[in-house]
């Protein structure tokens, strides 16, 4: 894995970095925190700049998240039942998606890019639920902004050890989608608390 992002990053730079995660966020089976990680360590070495590498991250997961809105308000769900298989999109995860909408709300658009398969989902969902473009682009932009610099700077801080990523998030992937979730909830209860109070 290593060899490959090396020779994409060496090839194609920063534009190659804001393609692969606008299509990684549309659905292309990419490991896409991976490549965060990757760059970060990339910028640890000083090859890379931290904000032109989070600039064009920034655009690409914006980008690549816009369309899978624009694409739900469009196309709809039968085109993803149809589609979805194809790019590894399976009804599961469709299901388990639509269940986090119903408990959580527009709060999913800001914490599914830390869970491979939602992120995918979410935007198309909102889309085609039609959630209004302020409401998804206050929630989907903050949460890839919270995404790409967490990722960007475990790259940067791990240095050489980046790959370890890789093994934490298999490892603890279920407890970190829970802590996620918890502070979700927690934000958006004292929110609407805070909104009651006024």
């Amino acid at each position: 894995m290593e060899h490959y992002l090396h020779y994409f990053i060496h090839h194609f730079g920063y534009i190659g970095i804001m393609i692969v995660l606008m299509l990684g966020i549309v659905g292309v089976p990419i490991p896409d925190e991976l490549l965060l990680t990757y760059v970060g360590y990339r910028i640890s070495t000083g090859s890379m700049s931290y904000p032109i590498a989070f600039a064009c991250s920034f655009l690409g997961a914006i980008i690549g998240i816009s369309i899978s809105y624009y694409l739900g308000i469009v196309l709809g769900v039968p085109f993803l039942q149809k589609i979805g298989p194809k790019i590894h999109i399976t009804e599961k995860r469709v299901e388990q998606t639509k269940a986090l909408f119903a408990k959580l709300g527009p709060s999913v658009l800001f914490i599914c890019y830390f869970i491979p398969g939602i992120r995918h989902l979410a935007a198309f969902l909102a889309g085609f639920n039609a959630y209004s473009r302020k409401k998804f682009m206050l929630y989907a932009y903050s949460g890839a902004f919270v995404w790409i610099f967490t990722f960007l700077t475990i790259g940067n801080y791990l240095g050489k050890k980046w790959i370890l990523i890789k093994q934490y998030m298999d490892e603890y992937r279920t407890f970190f989608i829970i802590v996620f979730i918890l502070l979700i909830c927690l934000l958006t209860f004292y929110w609407y608390y805070q909104q009651k109070k006024k």
